[in-house]
């Protein structure tokens, strides 16, 4: 038993512990894309609109549409939708929507796998626990009168398979949760500001 070493524990539940190394890459590399996208895509949507409102008034559409060219971030791209509408006010609250709608689809990219990963690692090393547990089983069985040493691979890959799944499992639940948080506050913020907008110039054209 002396003998057993952690290195000899990753030996013993490599195939699943393998699966769940890749499954955490993939996970943070969704985590810290995510984080750079939605702190390049934040702007005031408040006080972006505010601006725009100000520009159609001194300077009209076509100038506030020029300002928002400059901006490549969600607000600036569902005001410029609005502004372009010639509808009456049903059709720019309709094209606002869907084009909020196309902003959240980008947004989202990539998102699910944080969800995914989160669900099914503790079953990955559950599935890696039961197999370390039969593993020690049948060595008891093989090796009868053998002694702790001879389950002791067969626990201790159980265990660790174990606990690596739900260090895998826990950042990517937390990323998920964030990700999805500040999504739907962007979305919120935008449909606000763009109620003002269109409740504001009362015709993007005028």
């Amino acid at each position: 038993m002396s003998e057993f070493t952690f290195r000899e524990m990753i030996i013993q539940g490599w195939p699943i512990l393998s699966i769940l190394l890749l499954a955490s890459i993939l996970s943070i590399t969704v985590i810290v894309d995510r984080f750079f996208t939605f702190k390049n895509a934040h702007l005031n949507a408040e006080r972006f609109v505010g601006k725009i409102l100000n520009i159609i008034e001194t300077q009209g559409t076509p100038a506030a549409l020029t300002y928002c060219e400059q901006f490549p971030h969600p607000i600036s791209m569902v005001v410029q939708a609005v502004l372009r509408e010639k509808g009456n006010r049903e059709a720019r609250e309709r094209t606002a929507q869907n084009a909020l709608q196309a902003q959240i689809l980008e947004l989202e990219k990539n998102i699910p796998i944080l969800g995914t990963t989160g669900s099914i690692a503790p079953f990955i090393g559950l599935f890696g626990t039961v197999s370390g547990i039969i593993k020690a089983f049948i060595d008891m069985a093989t090796h009868a009168g053998g002694g702790v040493e001879v389950v002791a691979a067969g626990i201790a890959e159980a265990l660790i398979t174990t606990a690596v799944g739900l260090s895998v499992a826990i950042p990517a639940v937390v990323g998920y949760n964030y990700c999805v948080s500040r999504i739907r506050r962007m979305s919120g913020e935008i449909d606000v500001a763009i109620f003002r907008l269109i409740e504001s110039s009362g015709g993007p054209n005028r």
